[in-house]
């Protein structure tokens, strides 16, 4: 069995499909399975040591520069590498127009086919117009968890049922950064691109105070300006945290995999501590927790929901929970 997985993003949603892969092998040994990705993830797909051949893609990137030729060049080089192999199942789990046209790219094996979904789910992003690219069109429930979504589409496709939890296979990542403390750490992954999804910071900081009690250092992450402002406020209020340098996606992995225990928001980064089985406490604020729950292990402990954010109490009863059990 030759099977292209296109998912091209975003981190959580890359992230979240993980376990198609684990399906896939279980049910097909030998299977080489190939991934169509956004240049950005590249990193984290190879995490995975099911994925055989992961195809750059870099849309972003070229919109940008479409008038120069070097741009043309590199698309040619994707097309090109797109077509080199004829694979017996493509599976579309994004469900927008870009991925579709990729689908539309690939060619096949004899009896092949092209599978993605017949709708999207509540406040996806998904594009009707990617069915036209499909041979089977596997519909789902408007409230299925976006883990589960990619895992029926591949199962449709491949003739099987999904009958376990999910098992995201990752491989730890490499390197020791000189940030890296010797001694156990909670990482507050506290920035989202969503001002609404944030959770207050006199929370954090009242959790910041209960973890003395721990004798555990925090470390507070940062993806851009804002995000660094916040986490230098919020450190200046934590004597027993600090904030890290810019991290790459490489070193934001190894943070939310080695932690002693990670507490987010509904973000990529708490969302990978999750796949690692990290003891994790998602915060939910703004968005559906049905969406994006770690429920897969009882490490991790998701609180709140949309319009319904958790209580500094509750997360500190989930942190007894977690690290004194």
């Amino acid at each position: 069995m030759k099977i292209l997985l296109i998912r091209v993003s975003s981190l959580g949603d890359v992230l979240h499909n993980m376990p198609i892969v684990d399906d896939l092998h279980r049910h097909f040994n030998n299977a080489q399975i190939d991934w169509v990705v956004e240049e950005a993830y590249v990193n984290l797909v190879r995490l995975h040591p099911g994925v055989q051949n992961i195809i750059p893609f870099a849309l972003r990137r070229w919109r940008k520069n479409l008038g120069a030729a070097a741009t043309w060049q590199e698309m040619k080089r994707f097309y090109q590498t797109l077509r080199k192999e004829k694979y017996d199942l493509v599976l579309d789990t994004q469900g927008l127009f870009k991925t579709g046209m990729i689908m539309g790219m690939t060619r096949l094996a004899p009896g092949g086919k092209k599978v993605g979904l017949a709708n999207g789910t509540e406040g996806s992003g998904y594009e009707g117009i990617s069915r036209f690219f499909h041979h089977q069109s596997v519909p789902v429930d408007r409230h299925t968890h976006a883990v589960l979504r990619g895992r029926l589409v591949a199962a449709a496709a491949a003739g099987y049922t999904v009958n376990t939890p999910a098992s995201f296979g990752l491989e730890p990542p490499r390197g020791t950064p000189a940030w890296l403390p010797g001694e156990p750490y909670v990482v507050f992954f506290h920035g989202t691109a969503g001002a609404a999804k944030k959770w207050a910071r006199a929370h954090w900081v009242d959790i910041a105070e209960e973890l003395r009690r721990y004798a555990l250092p925090i470390l507070l992450p940062w993806g851009n300006a804002a995000e660094k402002a916040e986490a230098e406020a919020m450190a200046a209020q934590m004597p027993n945290a600090r904030v890290l340098p810019a991290l790459s996606m490489q070193e934001a992995t190894i943070l939310a995999q080695s932690a002693a225990l990670a507490i987010g928001v509904d973000t990529g980064l708490t969302h990978i501590a999750a796949a690692y089985e990290t003891p994790t406490i998602e915060i939910y604020c703004a968005s559906p927790k049905w969406k994006t729950e770690g429920n897969w292990s009882d490490k991790i402990i998701n609180l709140g929901d949309q319009g319904r954010p958790p209580g500094s109490e509750e997360v500190k009863q989930a942190i007894k929970q977690l690290l004194v059990a």
